[in-house]
């Protein structure tokens, strides 16, 4: 996967960002197409009760990440496109929540909440950077939030998680337990950790520590210093993805490096805020970090775009 990971971010570097304009559409419909393809009987791959994955047997991908990058080109085009009547409901902000819906509704028929919940987040950053009138952008917020809502309290395992994150000792070895272990590696971690690979609670204690909880690891392997040495190393990419966007030559660059950089900012930051109780469980993978083919392909092809984008700055 790490081959694979340079191998599109070579390719997102060499070809010309503007050439995503013609095939805007195209790689929209083709990502929604990819998504849907899971749902096909023996093609689509089920681990730990959500069908997310496309199985070729000996590897496997999920085509949500994919679709996020599909939707930062679409609403870079679009926004570009639709610059001077981004103020309007009917040109700059309704095109956009179809698509946004169409994608979401795809990935929530997948039981995949977190990956719905970074595309409406990322979109209504754009929207918001592009100069959407607040009214609509809050309008959107007043929607958007009964929805998730209901389809929280809707579902018993999303109720569940969200009545854990509120008191995990209430059942501290059935949906507590996470957290809970999640916890007690912070703990264990002091200010400089326990050292390198001598973790213990990953060591059948802390579920899923490889992947969405690698965070918790960290934390207990390297210590408080380890924890704010990774919160860093995200927020220096986020400034740079910033710089890159604010010094692109044109309106498309622009909204492409933002997307890129929330895509992987908003996942980092939702990631570490819930193995630090801040949020409710929810499967999102750590940027580089965690565990996952298809995230780790995914974020160095948006790494690949930035770089493109960068190249062609106006000034630095």
């Amino acid at each position: 996967f790490s081959m694979v990971g340079f191998a599109l971010l070579t390719t997102a570097l060499i070809i010309d960002y503007h050439c995503y304009r013609k095939l805007v559409y195209f790689i929209l419909l083709g990502s929604v197409g990819l998504v849907l393809t899971v749902l096909i009987p023996g093609v689509g791959k089920t681990i730990g009760g959500a069908t997310r994955w496309i199985d070729f047997g000996v590897i496997s991908f999920q085509p949500s990440e994919f679709a996020k990058v599909a939707m930062v080109i679409y609403l870079a085009y679009s926004l570009e496109k639709k610059a001077h009547r981004i103020r309007s409901l009917s040109i700059g902000i309704f095109p956009h929540l179809v698509a946004m819906g169409l994608i979401s509704a795809t990935i929530l028929y997948q039981r995949d909440f977190g990956s719905a919940a970074i595309i409406f987040i990322m979109t209504w950053l754009m929207l918001f950077a592009a100069g959407a009138r607040l009214r609509y952008l809050f309008g959107m917020l007043l929607v958007i939030i009964p929805i998730g809502v209901t389809l929280i309290a809707g579902t018993a395992y999303r109720k569940q998680r969200v009545l854990a994150f509120l008191n995990p000792w209430d059942d501290q070895y059935g949906s507590g337990f996470q957290m809970i272990q999640s916890f007690v590696a912070f703990t264990e971690g002091g200010w400089f950790g326990r050292g390198l690979g001598q973790g213990q609670q990953k060591l059948f204690y802390l579920p899923e520590a490889h992947t969405d909880f690698i965070f918790s690891v960290i934390g207990e392997e390297l210590g408080l210093v380890g924890v704010m040495v990774v919160i860093a190393l995200f927020a220096v990419f986020c400034y740079r993805g910033l710089r890159i966007a604010l010094n692109a030559p044109d309106l498309f660059g622009r909204y492409i490096a933002l997307g890129c950089t929330a895509l992987i900012s908003l996942q980092a930051i939702l990631n570490m805020a819930v193995v630090m109780g801040l949020l409710p469980t929810k499967g999102l993978a750590l940027p580089f970090i965690s565990y996952g083919g298809s995230s780790l392909v995914v974020s160095l092809l948006v790494v690949g775009l930035l770089l493109n984008v960068s190249s062609y700055r106006s000034a630095d």
